[in-house]
């Protein structure tokens, strides 16, 4: 595979470098304050706008797991690897209805916070140490390694180089504080978009020259008569990849689970919306519901387009990695393709995605760590500036720790975007079941808490490695396990998440109910039904969403 930048691609690069650096540097001497805030410099309160905070959301979830992973999932799985964008969009308009509403309600300035306010200080801190642990060393290094794997194969400079390279223009960023993440965001999700779109044109073209037609529209309903397989949202039992996403779980089960605990009780992207009023926090979520409809277009197609191609003859060496086809070069391989100029334009997409990830989840390390850890731990009386000065210390701590990880990563066979899925797997059920009951039941007690947190995560583990020690043959007649390659019955990925998430819940309701009736007192937080009244124009707007996402499903059924 031809691997170099030519001087045009490098000069459209450099200017995307030069354009996000001078309008940060922009927005932090416009906006920056005599004496600084905390909570202005980690939460940006009342600064972002609802189409910046909308755009900062989009450009920190998407990354070079979802360019290069989810394009490799495109070209192994099909469109239904787009259910994790689609049911994202729908996840986010309850966001904005019911979780939103609490956060800002009760003044919450972090996770941590939310479950030392509604539980107590052990729940909290645990979480806070746990969040660290996950933030620092998997999604972090995760960014990073595959972030740099992908600007390192398409420009063929060296993995090291591109990781310090990339860790120095996310610092650059994230020192100036979330205002600045906030607006840089939306010049980064215009790269984003507009590289993103022009990669889907070409592997759509070249499907349809491919043919010996013209056209992207051609490209599309070929790639729908040459992979017919690859259009189907929901896989039944037979589906080699069932595993992967097991039937209507995708829609009512593990799926859920995982979007609600990502986009609702996770710091790295909550924060964007914390230091808004209500109204405009949910602008701007409904506004990344919108994008999040269209990621699979930038995101999947460009995967299945080089399935198509492939299994026609086209890049049978350029596919290979050490003899044997990874999917994941996917779209480095369309990449290359790419005409001068717009190769550099689609690369400095690829590199706004990664450095708008690195930049908000280096950013939410030091909320976390400064106002949870440090602040009430290690120096209860820090002034603001030096609770500032702490986080970009963090911030600058939390990257040379990255980039020192991040390599050990490739020894993973997974790749980075199972290897992230996996990993937070593990404790998404415990966390979101000890969030939504901590919201919307009262009686809710902080050993509940506990083991919902401790307890998931175990359960998770037992779940995992039962099809060793047990036979789950029983479950098959009902939809819950299917035999590997080995003959041993699993219990696929998103229904153990299903399973451990109602157990979470039953368990934490029994000890509830048990310590309340001996006189345990709980910290119920300020809810009430009208909170959760919507504007006539974020209804409309919901609507669109919910009947876009019904027509999608129901044509890929």
């Amino acid at each position: 595979m031809h691997k170099t930048l030519s001087t045009n691609d490098y000069i459209v690069f450099f200017l995307y470098f030069i354009t996000i650096v001078g309008y940060g540097l922009w927005i932090y001497n416009r906006k920056k304050k005599a004496e600084a805030s905390s909570k202005d410099y980690f939460l940006a309160e009342g600064s972002l706008t609802w189409w910046a905070i909308g755009a900062s959301l989009i450009a920190s979830n998407i990354s070079a797991e979802q360019f290069i992973g989810m394009s490799g999932s495109g070209f192994k799985l099909g469109l239904a690897i787009a259910t994790y964008e689609w049911m994202a969009a729908l996840t986010l308009v309850f966001v904005a209805i019911f979780f939103m509403p609490v956060y800002l309600k009760n003044k919450i300035s972090t996770m941590p916070q939310y479950l030392n306010q509604r539980y107590n200080g052990n729940v909290a801190m645990i979480m806070a140490v746990f969040w660290l642990l996950l933030y620092v060393l998997v999604n972090l290094t995760s960014i990073l390694y595959l972030g740099a794997l992908a600007v390192s194969s398409i420009s063929g400079l060296n993995i090291t180089l591109c990781m310090i390279f990339l860790a120095l223009f996310a610092v650059m960023i994230t020192l100036g504080g979330m205002k600045v993440i906030g607006y840089t965001d939306v010049v980064q999700v215009f790269f984003l978009i507009l590289g993103g779109l022009a990669t889907t044109y070409l592997a759509l073209n070249l499907v349809s020259e491919k043919f010996g037609t013209t056209g992207v529209i051609n490209g599309f309903n070929l790639m729908t008569e040459k992979a017919d397989g690859h259009f189907q949202m929901i896989f039944d039992k037979s589906n080699p990849n069932y595993m992967d996403l097991p039937g209507l779980s995708v829609l009512i089960g593990g799926m859920l689970i995982m979007n609600f605990n990502y986009w609702g009780c996770n710091q790295y992207i909550t924060q964007r919306a914390l230091g808004a009023d209500l109204k405009t926090a949910r602008s701007g979520i409904l506004f990344a519901a919108f994008l999040k409809l269209l990621m699979p277009i930038i995101v999947v197609l460009p995967g299945i387009a080089a399935y198509v191609l492939y299994q026609n003859g086209s890049f049978q060496t350029e596919l290979l990695q050490d003899g044997s086809l990874n999917p994941d070069r996917a779209y480095p391989v369309l990449l290359n393709l790419l005409p001068t100029g717009l190769k550099g334009l689609s690369f400095a997409a690829l590199t706004a995605a990664i450095v708008a990830s690195l930049a908000g989840k280096a950013n939410s390390i030091a909320t976390i760590f400064t106002l949870d850890v440090y602040k009430k731990k290690l120096n209860i009386e820090a002034s603001e500036q030096k609770l500032v000065n702490i986080g970009k210390i963090t911030i600058i701590a939390a990257m040379i720790i990255a980039v020192i990880v991040a390599p050990f990563l490739g020894i993973d066979k997974k790749g980075g975007f199972q290897y992230i899925q996996e990993y937070t797997g593990f404790v998404s059920p415990g966390v979101f079941a000890m969030f939504i009951l901590g919201f919307f039941w009262k009686k809710t007690t902080s050993n509940a808490a506990m083991f919902a947190m401790i307890g998931g995560f175990l359960m998770s583990i037992v779940f995992k490695f039962m099809p060793h020690f047990v036979d789950l043959s029983f479950l098959n007649g009902m939809g819950f396990s299917v035999p590997n390659a080995e003959g041993v019955y699993e219990i696929p990925f998103m229904d153990r998440m299903g399973f451990v998430f109602l157990i979470c819940v039953i368990g934490m309701y029994v000890i509830s109910i048990y310590e309340t009736q001996r006189g345990v007192k709980t910290n119920g937080l300020d809810v009430d039904k009208s909170m959760f009244k919507v504007s006539p124009g974020f209804t409309v707007g919901s609507l669109i969403i919910v009947a876009v996402l019904a027509a999608l499903y129901t044509f890929f059924w």
